[in-house]
């Protein structure tokens, strides 16, 4: 990996960068909805994580709504 890093710097960045923001997000996630899942099967576990991930799009978009003053318009 030293050698990657060394000879394709861009190539690992830009690798290492996706990574980065992976993390960053599952982190979100775990700290503003808990880090436990509640079902027991493994379908309910998916989408139990899966509406976990759409609530933090959610709060996310909202988010970015007040501090861009975005207003919504519904029709």
């Amino acid at each position: 990996m030293f050698h990657y890093f060394s000879y394709r710097r861009d190539e690992f960045l830009a690798h290492y960068h996706k990574r980065s923001n992976v993390e960053t997000t599952v982190m979100m996630i775990k700290t503003k909805f808990g880090d436990g899942v509640r079902s027991r099967t493994d379908v309910s576990m998916r989408n139990e994580v899966l509406c976990k991930v759409l609530c933090h799009n959610i709060c996310v978009v909202i988010q970015s709504m007040f501090e861009l003053g975005i207003e919504p318009e519904f029709c």
